[in-house]
């Protein structure tokens, strides 16, 4: 067995030859002069000068503006810095204009509602010029706001293609979202027209959205326009007093994409709604496209000719990520619906059948798939997977061994984690850095990251918070609607003014490579897919049956889906009973998603709050895993000092159940 930190793979002898990050590294020599000897000395170039850095990604991808920047960098504090001003360009304009490659297939669609089909890069853009066009008589125009509560298909990417071409502002939602959820989100921006279908199917199921719809539209006094996109098919497939799709796509126009702005807002993506609604987090069309070009070019070696798959909902900032590897002239595969139907082996099927060359895939799925036994690089030909991207969630040393064990010794292995905070990685790998057991490469080109202390020093070889020290193009534009950026300085520069705090616990070891145990914050990560305690609470404390109630996560250690364990305060002269537990399980389901549903539901007396009334999830969750009560919490500074003593009596009886 191999031990943790063990090299499992290295690059190989013609990886300049053979890589676009090599490419880049012979382009750097032969037009700028800069020689590099490897990963680690690139990166410290890279986020020690930069201005050149960036400029180099600028110019390596020939970046076209419809005016050209002053300068690269015109102040470089958090937040504040200023990246490229006076450029004019568009993020949509690169996907958009006409190229020898036209008759490629840009994206292929698989869905367990219809049937599989293809777009070249031509069709993708008629299709986009015509939306574009419907949404102008719609009377879409820049800086108007359009929804989506559409699932992961070719009609969601010409929409927001079409939203970005206008210089409009984009935000989406997944159908698999209840009304609670997306009211929280859409009801912050205000937006003039929402697409939506009215339903989809989950391996077998159907799921009918029609009601969520129609509660979602009464909740948005600002949308002039609904567009129904069909999808689920029949005479059921109707939302009334709506735009149709191909209404909407009805008129040709000659398609122009707006020059707007390095720093216009493209898009909006929401946090997972911890802490009250989820923050609307504002990205913009020059950061996003700079960022993206580098990340998924260099670091997942995408390419004309290349393919991703990477099964993700519209929900997640992954979404963002798959529709920018058009960027690069590399196809994409669009999945929705239940991924692991009809079995676990769906996803390895379906990249033997797309020749997807990166296949991006949870670390919980990997998990599954060696739990199960599959023999996937026996039973389908993967040979055109280069690389394999995990994110969302650790991957235990077992995970590492079980991918080469099945893919040999040649496919890269590449574990990242970033965040919708920055829409990309902070730390991963690439085809420069070797794969060590259990660890993560490294920092990405271009981002600053270490490990703090408590005291804001960096430290090595132990955890600590995961900060970056110097800013990027894709670092947010704000947060909508916050005068004087207030909660977005709270939220990230608050801790270490001037330094970005993700939120992530981090060791970095002295040779770079890096371990996070998981969020320092109190955010849920079931199954690689993030939940946020803020919206559970709002469901869970509208019944009247409940006074107050705490939620904590237990990870899975192979990297399953865990345990999620609701506590609820049961209000005066209620009990807790089997009918108020399926209720509030329904209503969770209903109103947020099946992954906020709680494997347990249990009563307590009280709920441990600070004397600011902050809930203490964290040290609970510390007594669930064996902590005393003395070593998570003072109870001095808890408003009732005996509130952590329930948990620490439910915690023994879990382990002892013959003693409780």
């Amino acid at each position: 067995m191999a031990l943790t930190g063990e090299v499992l793979w290295t690059p190989p002898s013609d990886v300049l030859e053979t890589t676009e990050i090599g490419r880049y590294v012979r382009w750097l020599r032969e037009e700028r002069g800069l020689k590099f000897e490897g990963y680690d000395e690139l990166w410290r170039w890279s986020v020690g000068d930069l201005e050149a850095f960036w400029r180099s990604v600028w110019d390596f991808y020939g970046v076209r503006a419809h005016t050209p920047p002053e300068r690269v960098l015109a102040a470089r504090e958090m937040p504040g810095a200023r990246w490229f001003p006076g450029a004019r360009l568009n993020y949509a304009e690169r996907i958009l204009t006409p190229s020898d490659d036209d008759e490629e297939v840009a994206i292929f669609a698989h869905s367990q509602t219809r049937a599989p089909f293809e777009l070249t890069f031509g069709e993708l853009r008629e299709q986009v010029a015509r939306a574009r066009a419907g949404l102008r008589r719609l009377g879409v125009g820049p800086g108007d706001r359009v929804a989506a509560y559409l699932p992961n298909v070719p009609e969601t990417v010409v929409a927001f293609l079409a939203t970005a071409s206008l210089g409009a502002i984009w935000a989406t939602c997944a159908p698999e979202f209840g009304p609670r959820s997306v009211i929280d989100r859409f009801g912050q921006l205000d937006p003039k027209v929402l697409l939506a279908v009215t339903g989809y199917r989950y391996g077998e199921k159907h799921i009918d959205r029609r009601a969520e719809v129609r509660d979602i539209r009464r909740a948005l006094p600002t949308l002039e326009h609904v567009v129904h996109v069909p999808y689920v098919g029949g005479a059921e497939d109707v939302l009334p007093d709506s735009v149709g799709w191909e209404e909407l796509l009805s008129e040709e126009e000659p398609l122009r994409c707006e020059p707007v702005p390095f720093d216009h807002p493209l898009y909006v993506l929401f946090s997972s709604g911890t802490t009250g609604k989820p923050k609307a987090i504002v990205h913009g069309h020059g950061g996003i496209l700079l960022e993206h070009l580098k990340n998924l070019g260099l670091t997942w070696d995408l390419r004309p000719g290349s393919r991703l798959m990477w099964f993700t909902t519209t929900a997640w900032m992954m979404w963002n990520a798959l529709v920018s590897a058009l960027l690069l002239r590399s196809a994409i595969v669009t999945m929705d619906g239940n991924p692991l139907y009809p079995d676990l082996a769906f996803q390895w099927r379906l990249a033997e059948q797309t020749g997807a060359t990166m296949l991006g895939v949870a670390p919980a799925f990997l998990m599954a798939c060696r739990k199960a036994g599959l023999e996937v690089g026996r039973e389908f030909d993967l040979s055109s997977v280069r690389q394999i991207g995990a994110a969302g969630s650790p991957l235990p040393p077992e995970g590492f061994d079980w991918v080469y064990e099945q893919l040999g010794p040649d496919v890269l292995l590449n574990i990242g984690s970033g965040g919708t905070d920055v829409c990309t990685g902070i730390v991963q790998g690439s085809p420069l850095q070797p794969v060590y057991r259990g660890e993560i490469s490294g920092p990405c080109l271009g981002v600053d990251a270490a490990a703090y202390d408590e005291r804001g020093r960096p430290v090595v070889g132990e955890f600590g918070e995961l900060v970056i020290r110097s800013p990027m193009p894709s670092m947010p534009l704000g947060f909508w609607n916050d005068p004087g950026d207030r909660r977005y300085r709270a939220a990230y520069f608050e801790r270490f003014p001037g330094v970005w705090c993700h939120g992530d616990w981090i060791r970095f070891t002295e040779r770079g490579s890096c371990v996070i145990s998981g969020r320092s914050d109190a955010t849920l990560n079931r199954g690689g897919v993030r939940l946020g305690t803020g919206e559970i609470y709002a469901v869970v404390e509208s019944f009247e049956e409940v006074a107050d109630s705490l939620v904590v996560h237990l990870e899975d250690a192979e990297g399953g889906p865990g345990e999620l364990l609701l506590f609820v305060v049961p209000a005066p002269g209620t009990e807790l009973d089997e009918s108020l537990r399926s209720r509030i399980a329904a209503t969770l389901r209903r109103e947020l998603s099946p992954r906020h549903v709680p494997d347990t539901i249990e009563a307590v007396s009280s709920i441990p709050r600070t004397l600011s009334q902050k809930k203490l999830e964290v040290p609970v969750k510390r007594i669930l895993r064996g902590a005393r009560p003395e070593e998570v919490a003072s109870r001095d500074s808890l408003l009732d000092p005996a509130a952590l003593d329930a948990f620490a009596a439910y915690a023994a009886s879990r382990r002892h159940p013959h003693d409780a």
